[in-house]
């Protein structure tokens, strides 16, 4: 099937930043502005013999930032992340003009507590939606949420936006954020939490008096992470409409 170009736009690497052997982000210059709000994913293309390869992705930067982000893991099998795991500064790619996506702040509850939970590069949408909080509180404008960010990895190295996570937990008051390790033995100097993230959602859920009459949860990453957490929120009283989700892959594939 031909490509309609005026779909697309090129856009060019300007950073990259490789955090582990499969994981890595990169900063994209875009020939035009792409609306988006916090949460909204892109997507992103390779051109590969005859044929673009696409991929959804969702965006890490802000969109008050002038430049696009997005974190990648390497799935030797799939279809896009190999093609895009050669890319480095100055190479180009194309990224369809319109973003897309439901998985965004949820405003129609009123809640203004939002539990945000995630396996690795699942973190990419509440990136976008911290870095404009902290960039509206930068400018004088206190924001109107809480964001509590969980995020689950296999070892602490797969947390690549920690830092920027634990500054901004540091600087305001709105932001928390939990990381948790699955792989401790292969983690000796890891002193956080441990197991996955459903194993301490309800201590979390707990600790900061989440319910659902105060807050939305949002699962984002690994589809078991999400089926489990879905579980324990529906026995904890969640209803439907305040749980929301974004599966990063099908459980029967994981093309990339």
């Amino acid at each position: 099937m031909a490509v309609s170009e005026e779909k697309f736009q090129q856009v060019r690497i300007v950073e990259r930043k490789d955090h582990s052997p499969d994981l890595w982000s990169v900063r994209v210059r875009p020939e035009a502005p792409l609306p988006f709000q916090p949460g909204q994913y892109a997507t992103l293309g390779v051109d590969y013999g005859s044929r673009r390869v696409e991929r959804q992705y969702s965006i890490v930067s802000s969109p008050l930032e002038p430049e696009l982000e997005f974190f990648v893991e390497l799935v030797p099998q799939g279809g896009l992340s190999p093609l895009l795991h050669k890319l480095h500064v100055g190479d180009e790619f194309h990224v369809r003009r319109q973003a897309k996506g439901r998985f965004t702040l949820d405003v129609e509850s009123g809640h203004k507590r939002h539990f945000l939970v995630a396996t690795v590069t699942g973190v990419a949408p509440y990136m976008s939606m911290a870095r404009t909080l902290a960039r509206q509180a930068e400018a004088g404008n206190q924001p109107d949420a809480e964001l509590f960010i969980l995020q689950a990895a296999s070892r602490s190295w797969e947390f690549a936006y920690r830092d920027e996570l634990d500054g901004y937990a540091a600087k305001y008051g709105w932001i928390r954020y939990i990381p948790v390790v699955s792989r401790p033995w292969e983690d000796p100097g890891w002193q956080g939490e441990v197991g996955r993230a459903e194993d301490i959602l309800r201590k979390y859920l707990d600790q900061f008096e989440l319910d659902s009459t105060n807050a939305s949860v949002y699962l984002c990453g690994h589809p078991q992470m999400i089926a489990n957490a879905k579980g324990i929120l529906r026995r904890r009283g969640f209803q439907k409409e305040f749980v929301r989700e974004e599966l990063y892959w099908l459980p029967s594939t994981r093309a990339t």
